[in-house]
């Protein structure tokens, strides 16, 4: 059994006060944090000498990204490259017998993913399905003969007819297609449905005996019938299915126990599955009838995903604390009967960084995960019981610390409005000097229910690329954020802006008393959640000299029969805005749009053409206010792009156009524009008509 806490700590700020002998290291650039990896998805081997992951790299050719599949030894050694397919790859699962790998991926001219399969000693990998739809989220049965998959419904022969003529009125959010669990012959590829062919299947899992399948179903693909779905077990071919819980929270991450005899899920909700909107819990279920059992009750741990032990004695868990994301073990004990369970929490990991993708291995208690810091992106680390700490397995993150100059990271806690402790991130100037107050840029998290953790600068908010230039980056986890307890994170339960943009202004203070900003050179940037927060902080304090909004809301009353999410906002609010007695004071009182008359702040807004999530129209609502009221402003589109912007130039343009503003407005000094590898002529044009603009 796994027991031994492992201890992963790293000296950031000495790390990174080291010098690289023989080599000058510069500062970042957009284009560098473009340009880095991203890795994830690693899946132990069968005899646990190897890991597959995957890596992904930007293509400026295609203005995208592409990821393949690589492989490593678990000692580090020998890493290679397993695919190059044009379209890249992913989902890459190991045969039973470690001779064949899985994946999946679309090749030629397919119009929809399929499964392939490549030997482990390399060579050409062959198709083995030729299904109608694409095909994803695939697993081996244990006897290594059939690979299950999840693919959405083919059109009727009705839908090809319409679609033939050009008939292409569609019925808003009912003619969504469900997706169904499939099982294929590792052999001939055949493939037959195993789920009920009714529901939406939105998870699964095969036990580890192979004889039965935990699949989460709901109504329909909606968002918000996500609490409507449930778990069911079925044998491995998917007869005598049976619904073992019956609740409205949406439970995921759902496994089988080693015995097959009970469940583990997580959900957003209480102890007692009553209420929704909580810190997420893991929970425990009896397969054969029983009430779940919460097994680390109070909300204190923010628990976003679990795997059971080699035995079923423990579960591991992934736990946001706040700024930091660890592994902990939970020892179970007797968990029959109703009601609450405390379990035992012992830590796996331990430092100043985020665990992101992992894997574990039970015949060898094996865990693999990323590990995100200040000094790395991302790089797999493997940790086996009885075999010392901590060992790195891939190293494609190390040429940072070697070729950049890197900013300091501290956690700061500072006390809210109403005498709270709030917690959040603070990136230093790159060549910080003590006593020497600089310009800040406070960024705010997405969500809200998330937080900002410890970890590597991206291109979507190149905190390193500013410190570079001089900017304090603080990133504070406001009231609402995950990680530290219910009471925090429900503060926004009845009022969506009570404590929270206080939180963020209150460690602005905080930081200004402490001598290390200037307070009269500030700029306010976010996307989604972060974006509410723009615009909130805007109507509330004119103290910011130039603001960036991006995909954010700014009148919760049209936004939320807009969006495709409606349940967590239900909670905010305390009903729907055409309920009769409808909350419409609620609705108007943490509405930014309403109060856009208060605003001076010159303020950009950014927004993806086809963003669902927080559509187009708030920011076209927030433009509009803006410009009739004679603040400084323009409006960014990113044609075709949804909540979030993927090509490659709409990211550079991105990171510029928000760094023209806060240059001209904060520090009133001229940007230039970085342009990118593929077109630098081409890129100079659009970026000179942005700022002209």
């Amino acid at each position: 059994m796994f027991r031994r806490p492992a201890v992963i700590v790293v000296c950031a700020a000495a790390l990174l006060a080291t010098p690289v002998l023989g080599q000058d290291r510069r500062d970042m650039t957009i284009v560098d944090l473009i340009e880095m990896p991203g890795i994830g998805g690693p899946v132990i081997s069968p005899d646990a000498s190897q890991v597959l992951f995957t890596r992904t790299d930007a293509d400026w050719d295609s203005n995208a990204t592409r990821t393949h599949i690589w492989r490593v030894g678990m000692d580090g050694a020998a890493a290679v490259q397993m695919t190059n397919g044009e379209n890249g790859e992913g989902n890459p699962r190991w045969a039973p017998d470690g001779s064949r790998i899985a994946f999946v991926a679309r090749r030629g001219d397919e119009e929809a993913s399929q499964i392939y399969l490549i030997s482990n000693a390399g060579g050409e990998a062959r198709a083995l399905t030729e299904h109608p739809t694409s095909v994803n989220a695939i697993e081996w049965s244990p006897n290594g003969e059939w690979i299950y998959f999840v693919a959405q419904r083919e059109e009727t022969e009705a839908e090809e007819a319409r679609a033939a003529v050009k008939d292409n009125v569609f019925r808003y959010e009912e003619d969504l297609r469900r997706s169904d669990l499939w099982r294929a012959s590792a052999e001939t590829g055949e493939a037959e449905i195993v789920s009920d062919g009714i529901h939406h299947v939105r998870g699964y899992s095969v036990s580890r005996d192979g004889t039965k399948l935990l699949v989460q179903m709901s109504p329909t693909p909606l968002f918000d019938d996500m609490l409507a779905s449930e778990l069911w077990i079925a044998d491995g071919d998917g007869a005598g299915a049976r619904q073992i819980t019956h609740n409205r929270v949406g439970e995921g991450n759902a496994t089988l126990s080693p015995d097959n005899r009970h469940a583990i899920f997580v959900a957003n909700t209480n102890d007692e599955l009553s209420d929704f909107y909580f810190n997420q819990r893991v929970f425990v279920v009896p397969t054969d009838g029983g009430e779940p059992v919460s097994i680390l009750p109070g909300g204190h741990l923010d628990v976003n995903g679990a795997m059971w032990s080699a035995d079923g004695s423990e579960v591991f868990v992934r736990v946001n604390t706040g700024v930091r994301q660890q592994i902990f073990s939970a020892e179970l004990g007797d968990i029959e009967g109703d009601g609450q369970h405390d379990a035992r929490v012992t830590p796996v990991t331990e430092g100043d960084h985020s665990v992101g993708a992992w894997d574990y291995h039970p015949a060898t208690e094996t865990h693999v995960f990323s590990i995100n810091r200040a000094d790395n992106a991302g790089d797999l680390w493997v940790l086996s019981a009885g075999r010392g700490g901590p060992r790195q397995v891939t190293h494609v993150f190390d040429y940072l610390t070697e070729e950049f100059r890197i900013p300091r990271i501290e956690d700061i806690r500072w006390e809210g409005e109403d005498g709270v402790e709030v917690e959040g991130l603070l990136y230093y100037p790159i060549d910080y000097v003590e006593g020497t107050r600089y310009p800040l840029v406070v960024q705010t998290h997405g969500g809200p229910p998330a937080s900002d953790k410890f970890g590597f600068s991206r291109s979507h908010n190149y905190e390193a690329v500013l410190a570079a230039r001089g900017f304090f980056v603080f990133k504070p986890n406001y009231r609402g954020s995950t990680g530290y307890g219910d009471d925090f994170l429900r503060n926004m339960v009845g009022h969506y802006f009570d404590q929270a943009h206080k939180d963020v202004m209150a460690g602005v203070d905080h930081l200004i008393d402490a001598g290390l900003i200037d307070g009269a050179r500030m700029a306010k940037m976010g996307w989604s959640a972060g974006g509410h927060m723009t615009n909130k902080i805007i109507t509330y304090t004119d103290r910011f000299k130039a603001a960036s909004s991006g995909a954010g809301a700014i009148n919760w009353m049209s936004m939320y029969a807009q969006s495709d999410v409606r349940i967590y906002r239900t909670p905010w609010f305390g009903g729907t805005p055409w309920s009769e007695d409808a909350p419409i004071e609620a609705y108007m009182e943490a509405s930014p749009l309403f109060d856009l008359h208060k605003v001076t702040t010159p303020t950009i807004v950014l927004v993806g053409e086809n963003d669902n999530r927080v559509p187009m129209a708030q920011s076209v609502e927030l433009y509009q206010g803006l410009k009739s009221n004679g603040v400084e402003t323009h409006l960014y589109v990113a044609p075709e792009q949804g909540h979030g912007w993927r090509e490659l130039q709409q990211r550079l343009f991105k990171a510029n156009v928000e760094l023209d503003w806060f240059y001209k407005w904060v520090l009133e000094d001229e940007y230039e524009w970085e342009t990118s590898p593929a077109h630098p002529k081409t890129e100079k044009a659009v970026t000179t008509a942005g700022q002209d603009g």
